[in-house]
């Protein structure tokens, strides 16, 4: 039975937020592996404090990642010429 971990920032996604991406993500593993194991995928989403999440060795918070949010998205290629 397929099991998948989320880590997100604590209070980062609401309730309907959570539930939402449990759906998805089971529906999604569903139509990759088999329509069958869709009723024993289990999801779970782990919330990490603020500050407790680090990349290239730098501790990111919740704050940094509204950030992310509301930057312009950057795809690859568009700024070579």
């Amino acid at each position: 039975m397929p099991f998948v971990e989320v880590k997100v920032f604590k209070d980062e996604l609401s309730s309907d937020q959570t539930r939402a991406l449990i759906e998805k993500i089971t529906d999604v593993v569903a139509s990759v592996t088999s329509e069958k194991l869709k009723e024993v995928t289990w999801v779970i989403v782990s919330e990490v404090p603020s500050g407790h999440w680090g990349v290239g060795g730098v501790a990111l918070g919740l704050d940094d990642v509204k950030k992310l949010v509301m930057a312009p998205v950057h795809h690859l290629g568009t700024d070579m010429q």
